[in-house]
């Protein structure tokens, strides 16, 4: 049976992704925390014009999620950041996270000309390359895209 995902727009970190982000941070990512702590400092809510958090679900589960920023390192307003991208591991190679980047590639293509991101996992750099992310030795990102 083939596996439905949904995905939709995270509304809170609090609300059901709050287990995905407990779980990643027990993994060691802590990455995931920062997106809870900015967000209710009001740093960053993904609310920006191009903006957007979503979260994937498969049989109701929150499986996967990730955003698009503004990228804070660039300095520029036509580059976009794809950040606090986490993926449970029992989900992983199920077609959750290209699923995500997928629908986040999307969305910057609508706003943005550019997309960079930052990983620390030779896991998290073969997936970005499997994707179409090119390596990259810009400060700030490992990883970049040509919109």
């Amino acid at each position: 049976m083939k596996q439905q995902f949904e995905v939709r727009q995270m509304a809170s970190p609090d609300g059901p992704v709050a287990g995905l982000i407990d779980q990643a941070n027990a993994s060691g990512f802590r990455f995931m925390e920062t997106l809870r702590r900015e967000w209710h400092a009001g740093n960053n809510r993904f609310d920006r014009p191009g903006e957007i958090y979503l979260e994937v679900l498969l049989d109701g589960r929150i499986v996967a999620a990730g955003g698009l920023n503004i990228d804070p390192y660039a300095g520029r307003s036509d580059i976009a950041r794809i950040r606090h991208v986490y993926v449970l591991e029992e989900a992983r190679r199920s077609g959750a996270g290209r699923l995500l980047l997928e629908q986040l590639i999307e969305r910057a293509r609508q706003n943005f000309r550019r997309l960079r991101l930052r990983t620390n996992t030779l896991e998290g750099g073969a997936f970005y390359a499997a994707i179409g992310f090119e390596t990259s030795s810009e400060d700030a990102a490992t990883h970049v895209m040509e919109l």
